[in-house]
């Protein structure tokens, strides 16, 4: 350090008692002082002490270190070199004044020395050259390394406030940044493009210049620091694993091992996500990303399963792209064949030829089809009665289709056989029984009563399901067989099935039926050939003639019907976001009498749309919200031109595609507030919310607006996808209600954000940590109009009181006065009588 001595020290004392420490407040008398003084500007003053009588001279001791003295003589206090912070923050020195003999006349008194820090030192980074790895596809924004640097400066100052960012990026094949960093706390991340650019079969090195500034980077004379950073892109861990296959019905000890999936980030939660909502999941997964099926599963109850992977970190928030995981339940062979029908019955002329076809026997296998699992074989165990022998039947091992074996069947012998056919899969087998009927050959055609039944008349209005006609044949085979049994339909003048003939088995009575709407328009009259035929095959040699045949006409009267739309729901699906008068859909409609139709709507309570009452075309009237109504429905109505009373109604379903249109909004229940006087740390939550619909997951990003206020005065952190820190910078607030603006961000494409004030009372608390309002109370008389009304409510009430009781005193004696009439009146009647 530089001392004064000689010419020099002279000089200083003698710069020093020429200056007018008067006016500048730079003498006293001595006593306990601090002094606040910057480093390093070299020799300099720092104060004069006065002496009283008898002092004479002043002497000081302490943390001199040799830079600071006093001048014993004139009790000027001053530095002969440079301080330094970073050396010692604080000098204590004891000062007293003494008398000519040396004697103490006042003190010793403390005089602090407090150094000032300025901004003499650059920031260092810890590293000359940094390293790092990262993974293919990493989460953008989602830190792998950090860089670290200090500074030797006052850390409670922005002399010592650091702040990173990257200067250059070795090699750039984008144009884009594919890191960035934290310029607070230096971690680097992968950017948006990098997140989806990344990929060490194209590029597996890079290089970043790195730079630190101090000043918190806010002053062009901040020093500055820069260092390498190299990092490593390596293939991304985080792979969907391919289609998984489990044999069903499985024996092993659950829970059982199928796949795994690993995270590029450490300590991550792995959990599923359902695709399908079932009412259990027979999937697992543990903090390892081992995959589990928990229980047997059966391909016949469901043979499919997909769901996502997703890992979260500790607060809730999504860390990788959700990965799809699809399973396939392989089949195995358990489930037996089953009958179709508990008994087949086949009826069978007994004229049956050798070879003939007479019937199928169904069985069904849960199996997986077109496998070896589900294939069937037919064989037929036994016959009975085995007559005129024991295989007359043969069954098709794999189709199941019955056949006769000989010309043999003879219904006088046997009328009924009963078979027993044996149905096999490779592991298990089912008995189905058949019964065969033989019955007479069909050897007679029915014959209708009547060969024409005329006409009828009935309106097009009439309902589907009418009877409109009964008719009748016979037919001389024998009873309740396929021979016998009749079957009636049109055969001519109905190709379009408008009408349909049911048969009573019972009495082979036919009932002809409206099968579909009648339309005037189309065919006002209908020529009917009826025929009537049986199931079974009619014998060699005879046929249908014209017997089975009759004859009916249906005349058709014209009904005013409403209009008829081509479709019975319409339905669209369009953005919120669609300009007004764009066209959603066309829709038609006729009228059957072939009148001019006009459209409208019914119920289009938002006014979203409107319709060309004559083409049908259907508009935007108003912008359209997904988030007040996802599914909008309304009613068209179709109605005569010339008779407004004949309408038809169909419903327009309306799906809103949405669209990012709503930026994001805070969310709070509770006002924020913090206890006056705040305490460095202090930090309060916020929320955010949106009303755009949301798929896995939001996530908002909260920043402070560009306001130096706000910058000064809040910082923000984030705490997860919806949530933030916000926190004071420092301690000096007053007890009032500041304004802080906040910028959120949304994820949605495009992002939306939106600048809000949140209030932030600085407000005295109560022992609950709540903010503690006090009531004032005012103290005042009334006033002379308010005196004078008081006093005239009193009386009036007091005047009510006396009222009251007069008239009740008054009605009480009357009553006595009455009641003694009464009984002097009741004794002299007693004597009377008496």
């Amino acid at each position: 350090m530089f001392k004064l001595c000689g010419l020099q020290f002279l000089l200083v004392i003698h710069w020093a008692i020429g200056q007018n420490f008067g006016d500048l407040h730079v003498t006293g008398p001595l006593k306990d002082m601090d002094f606040f003084i910057p480093e390093g500007g070299g020799v300099r003053f720092v104060y004069q002490f006065t002496s009283e009588p008898p002092a004479v001279s002043f002497r000081a001791d302490g943390e001199k270190d040799g830079i600071i003295d006093i001048v014993p003589k004139t009790g000027i206090l001053y530095l002969n070199g440079s301080l330094d912070w970073e050396t010692k923050t604080v000098h204590t020195l004891q000062v007293e004044s003494l008398d000519e003999n040396g004697n103490v006349v006042k003190g010793p008194y403390t005089i602090t020395i407090h150094v000032e820090d300025i901004n003499d030192n650059p920031p260092e980074f810890d590293k000359a050259e940094y390293t790092g790895v990262v993974r293919q596809n990493s989460r953008p924004g989602k830190p792998f390394m950090q860089v670290n640097a200090t500074d030797r400066d006052d850390p409670t100052t922005p002399h010592a406030q650091l702040r990173y960012s990257i200067l250059h990026h070795f090699p750039n094949p984008y144009g884009e940044m594919l890191f960035e960093i934290d310029s607070v706390t230096g971690e680097i991340s992968p950017s948006r493009t990098g997140s989806y650019y990344l990929d060490p079969q194209k590029q597996d090195t890079f290089t970043l210049v790195v730079t630190v500034k101090d000043m918190a980077g806010m002053s062009t004379n901040a020093f500055t620091s820069s260092t390498d950073v190299i990092i490593t892109v390596k293939e991304s861990l985080w792979k969907a694993p391919p289609t998984i296959y489990i044999q069903e019905n499985s024996t092993q000890d659950h829970p059982v091992k199928i796949s795994q999936v690993r995270s590029n980030e450490p300590n991550v939660i792995y959990d599923i996500f359902e695709k399908e909502k079932l009412p259990r999941l027979p999937f697992s997964i543990d903090q390892d990303g081992v995959i589990y099926v928990t229980e047997p599963l059966d391909r016949e109850e469901k043979d499919t399963y997909t769901f996502y992977v997703i890992t979260k970190d500790n607060e809730g928030e999504l860390v990788d792209k959700p990965l799809q995981v699809s399973i396939i339940v392989e089949d195995i062979n358990d489930n037996p064949p089953v009958c179709q029908q508990a008994l087949t019955v086949i009826e069978v002329q007994e004229n049956e030829g050798e070879g003939s076809n007479i019937g199928t026997v169904f069985a069904t296998d849960m199996d997986k089809e077109h496998t070896l699992n589900s294939r069937l074989q037919f064989q037929i165990k036994s016959q009975v009665p085995p007559t005129p022998s024991s295989n007359l039947f043969l069954i098709q091992q794999d189709t199941g289709v019955l056949q006769l074996m000989s010309h043999s069947l003879n219904k006088r012998i046997v009328s009924n056989y009963s078979l027993k056919v044996l149905v096999t899969d490779e592991v298990f087998q089912t008995i189905c029984d058949v019964q065969i009927h033989v019955i007479d050959i069909n050897d007679q055609i029915p014959i209708f009563e009547k060969s024409d039944y005329h006409n009828v008349t009935v309106a097009e209005s009439i309902p589907v399901g009418t009877v409109i006609l009964e008719i009748q044949a016979t037919d001389g085979d024998e009873p309740a067989t396929g021979s016998s049994y009749i079957i009636y339909q049109v055969k001519e003048g109905d190709p379009n099935n408008y009408f349909t003939i049911e048969t009573d088995p019972e009495t082979n009575q036919g009932f002809v039926k409206i099968n579909k709407a009648l339309d005037f328009e189309e065919t006002p009259v209908y020529n009917l050939v009826i025929n009537a035929t049986n199931p079974e095959p009619l014998v060699s040699g005879v046929q249908y003639n014209s017997s089975s045949l009759t004859l009916f006409k249906v005349f058709v009267t014209n009904v005013d019907e409403p209009p008829v739309f081509r479709e019975t729901v319409y339905k669209a699906e369009v953005s919120e976001d669609i300009p007004v008068d764009t066209t959603v859909m066309t829709v038609e409609a006729y009228d059957p009498e072939g009148d001019t139709v006009r459209y409208s709507l019914e119920g289009d309570v938002r006014k979203w749309l409107k319709i060309d009452s004559v083409t049908g075309q259907i508009y935007t009237a108003s912008t359209l919200d997904r988030e007040q109504q996802e599914t909008y429905t309304v009613e068209v109505v179709a109605s005569e031109q010339n008779n407004a009373a004949q309408k038809s109604r169909t419903a327009l379903t309306l799906q809103l595609k949405d669209v990012n249109d709503n930026p994001p909004l805070l969310a709070m229940d509770n006002p924020a507030f913090f206890c006056h006087p705040v305490s460095r740390g202090e930090r309060t939550i916020i929320q955010a919310t949106d009303a755009d619909k949301q798929w896995y997951y939001s996530t908002f990003t909260f920043s402070l607006a560009d306001d130096r206020n706000a910058i000064d005065n809040w910082e923000i952190s984030k705490v997860n996808a919806t949530h933030a820190y916000l926190s004071p910078k420092h301690a000096n607030f007053e007890e009032k209600v500041y304004i802080v603006p906040v910028v959120i961000n949304d994820n949605g494409r495009p992002p939306l954000e939106r600048k809000v004030d949140l209030k932030v009372n600085i407000c005295r608390c109560s022992s609950e940590n709540s903010c503690f309002i006090e009531v004032q109370r005012e103290h005042s008389w009334p006033s002379t109009g308010q005196a004078i009304g008081i006093l005239i409510g009193v009386l009036l009430i007091i005047g009510f009181i006396i009222g009251g009781a007069f008239f009740h005193m008054k009605y009480q004696q009357k009553n006595e006065k009455k009641s003694h009439q009464n009984d002097v009146k009741d004794t002299s009647e007693l004597n009377r009588l008496t």
